[in-house]
């Protein structure tokens, strides 16, 4: 199959049917392996892997969050899972990374395409002002859980969730996370193991609800963060 073949069959196994959103998916995958030639954005250069591994990874998330509601990809990278759930769920996407070149670029790939749910945004996540704003936070491989949980969790409002998308042997991270989630005002609700569509790949999507508010004081600043993680 090629990679339009692969991405149909995949969304198809997740109830989700949405050429629109697909023919979107394809465009941008272009476009990312295009800009790769010149920025590091992606280590995945074939487009039927950019299906597999990027759009169908991401796209599991979507059945979890619904159109108009706020979510936030804290440190998207090269826009994964941000510009996928942007297209497939009709939800309010903030892009958010530290680096200005990737920011500048997915917000060319916002218009070109055009996503009009969604924004890239140049800032630090402890630095970003939007605190409990979002229903939800997502995260992918950005960092261990529990210096990614205070980093996300501040950004969610009491009642939200954070979605953090982890490699499938994560339990002893997710362990170590604990104390920092409830800190936070946060409590770890599910560990979902998966296998994204046309794969055979081991992931798992940590599920942490936020059941209060983060105390004023956190998040830190990240040089602090690093150093003495909750």
């Amino acid at each position: 199959m090629n990679d339009r073949e692969i991405l149909l069959a995949g969304l198809s196994q997740l109830g989700i049917e949405d050429h629109e959103a697909a023919e979107k998916l394809l465009r941008f995958s272009k476009l990312l392996l295009e800009k790769n030639q010149v920025m590091n954005l992606t280590a995945v250069t074939d487009p039927c892997e950019v299906v597999t591994r990027h759009f169908l990874d991401c796209a599991v998330l979507a059945p979890l969050i619904g159109r108009g509601d706020r979510v936030v990809d804290v440190g998207c990278g090269a826009g994964f899972p941000g510009v996928p759930l942007a297209l497939l769920t009709g939800a309010e996407v903030t892009l958010l990374d530290s680096l200005k070149k990737r920011i500048q670029w997915l917000a060319e790939v916002c218009e070109t395409l055009p996503i009009p749910n969604a924004a890239a945004v140049h800032a630090r996540a402890e630095e970003f002002g939007r605190r409990g704003e979002f229903d939800f936070a997502v995260s992918r491989a950005v960092a261990r859980l529990n210096v990614l949980a205070e980093l996300s969790l501040p950004l969610v409002r009491p009642g939200g969730v954070f979605l953090a998308m982890k490699a499938s042997d994560c339990a002893a991270e997710v362990e170590e996370a604990r104390d920092a989630i409830a800190i936070l005002g946060g409590e770890l609700s599910e560990m979902r193991a998966y296998t994204p569509p046309q794969t055979d790949l081991a992931r798992c999507l940590v599920v942490i609800r936020k059941t209060g508010k983060t105390p004023p004081q956190y998040p830190r600043r990240f040089a602090k963060i690093s150093a003495h993680p909750l």
